[in-house]
């Protein structure tokens, strides 16, 4: 691997995400040296949107010596790239909208990675993710792709079965997001930290997390502080009010089990009435984002062209971008880094069937990941609920790749938002339609 001239690929290169993962490479260009920056998208205006917006960036920082490109062509695209960071989002905010708000017809809950909203958007990233794989193994086969599309679990199940030699890390920002929350409410540096933590993709816990300044476990008092007082919305999240509900649900979960620190989208599994009552069926998330982050970035992009002066960029990065240009460095200089990652088990959890995809620390350096395997079995509680969450997820990969209905409404059934097969069978009748150009015929 080569170690200076880097070309970085961003797949969905139009995400108001990109910014993040952008700064932190212009943050990080002694220890992660680019050359050329590619943003790569299906949607022309959305790409041409954020090169505007990136090479704004580039001029304001007086960043020299890198090229940026934005393209629809695979080809142009991977030649030569040596890191593909993906984040595309398969049929875009539209069919997000979809997926939270067809559930909640039925009352279910309506949400774009949990439930039978991330099992719809499951279907549509499994498809897209396949594609990209494939050609980043047709244009540069050594590359290294760093994958933040959700819905992880699915994705990492899918491309573990195609493509198992594929050099790919699967990674979710939401633990990192969790622990730097906590962090700045209570006083603490999450650099201090070293956590453990099991599960599947945004359906886990925390068992400690080691301050090395402090030479303990803060778990308890985290818990304790948390069951307590619910956590304030930090800046990178400020003045979104759904934030504050999840922190919120997250301290009543504690309420109820307060052995170990929750992963926040559990309220989703535990409370789902309860989400359902306080979700409005005509105005979901999707439509927030919608109104906030993607409006934010059409302001933006309106103001470049127009050539605005004074402080056209509006973002808060929060870690989103840092995180995966950390595990990038940390595969270029085979530093070993510890990460939350998606993996297959394999012993990593004791107790849990092997072949299950899940989300434990790992080390990550030159040959990618070496997760860090439990010294103990994990508890009857949270085995019960991760065996029959990961069944529906196996089930539907394989309902992709069989093109079958049956282990579709057999997973739509399974997941343990559903409150009966009626409702599980009526949803995914209606997201079939709703998902014909994206989904694959299943009969």
């Amino acid at each position: 691997m080569k170690q200076k001239n880097l070309n970085v690929v961003i797949a969905g290169g139009g995400s108001t995400y990109t910014p993040g993962i952008i700064q932190a490479v212009l943050n990080n260009r002694d220890v992660f040296p680019v050359s050329k920056i590619t943003l790569y998208d299906i949607d022309a205006d959305r790409n041409e949107d954020m090169r505007l917006i990136i090479a704004y960036m580039l001029k304001q920082q007086k960043h020299q010596g890198i090229e940026l490109i934005a393209t629809l062509d695979p080809e142009e695209a991977f030649v030569g790239c040596d890191f593909v960071f993906s984040q595309i989002r398969v049929g875009g905010l539209t069919m997000r909208e979809q997926d939270e708000k067809i559930p909640l017809k039925y009352g279910l809950v309506g949400q774009e990675t949990c439930g039978l909203g991330g099992f719809a958007y499951g279907l549509r990233s499994i498809r897209g993710l396949l594609g990209l794989v494939a050609y980043v193994q047709q244009y540069a086969p050594e590359a290294w792709i760093l994958n933040y599309t959700n819905p992880e679990t699915l994705i990492a199940e899918a491309v573990r079965r195609k493509f198992p030699n594929a050099k790919m890390l699967n990674a979710c920002d939401m633990t990192i997001s969790i622990e730097e929350t906590m962090a700045r409410n209570f006083g603490y540096d999450r650099n201090n930290w070293i956590a453990q933590y099991y599960g599947l993709n945004h359906f886990g816990w925390y068992t400690s997390i080691y301050d090395k300044s402090l030479e303990r476990d803060i778990m308890p008092e985290l818990i304790q502080k948390l069951r307590g007082t619910p956590m304030k919305i930090a800046s990178f999240n400020k003045g979104d009010q759904s934030w504050q509900d999840a922190w919120n649900m997250l301290s009543k979960t504690l309420q109820y089990f307060p052995e170990y620190l929750p992963n926040n989208y559990l309220e989703y599994y535990f409370f789902p009435n309860i989400v359902v009552e306080n979700t409005d069926p005509n105005y979901t998330r999707a439509n927030q984002v919608m109104d906030g982050r993607l409006k934010n970035t059409q302001e933006m992009v309106k103001k470049i062209r127009q050539h605005t002066d004074g402080a056209v960029l509006n973002f808060d990065f929060g870690e989103h971008g840092q995180y995966i240009v950390d595990m990038a460095t940390s595969i270029l200089n085979d530093s070993h880094q510890r990460f939350m990652l998606i993996v297959p088990n394999y012993g990593s959890i004791p107790n849990l069937r092997a072949d299950a995809v899940v989300e434990v620390p790992a080390y990550v350096g030159r040959t990618g990941a070496e997760p860090i395997a439990m010294r103990q079995p994990i508890n009857d509680f949270h085995k019960g609920l991760m065996e029959a969450q990961n069944a529906a997820e196996k089930l539907l990969v394989d309902a992709y790749f069989e093109h079958s209905y049956q282990k579709a409404l057999q997973a739509f059934t399974l997941n343990q938002t559903v409150s009966s097969a009626d409702k599980a069978k009526q949803v995914l009748d209606e997201m079939m339609i709703a998902n014909k150009e994206y989904w694959p015929e299943l009969s």
